[in-house]
């Protein structure tokens, strides 16, 4: 019978994640995708201990809420 036991990882597992990642999204985009995954990350967590949704103060939440321009990406630039 064959058992696996899980440990932590290690940093030779670590370099090698890394590494794949790098090669996956190289390196302009992934400086990107490691900022935001951390501002998803918090908004979670701020998630968490929030008791109302920021939705529910307002009076209607069917307002669709506007971008400033300087958020907003141009897609087709991207591509």
């Amino acid at each position: 019978m064959v058992s696996f036991q899980f440990s932590s990882i290690g940093l030779p597992e670590l370099l090698l994640i890394l590494m794949i990642a790098l090669l996956l999204f190289g390196t302009k985009r992934l400086p990107e995708l490691g900022s935001s995954l951390g501002r998803a990350i918090s908004e979670f967590k701020r998630g968490l201990y929030e008791e109302t949704p920021k939705g529910a103060l307002s009076g209607s939440s069917e307002e669709p809420v506007a971008e400033s321009p300087e958020k907003r990406r141009d897609v087709s630039a991207s591509s």
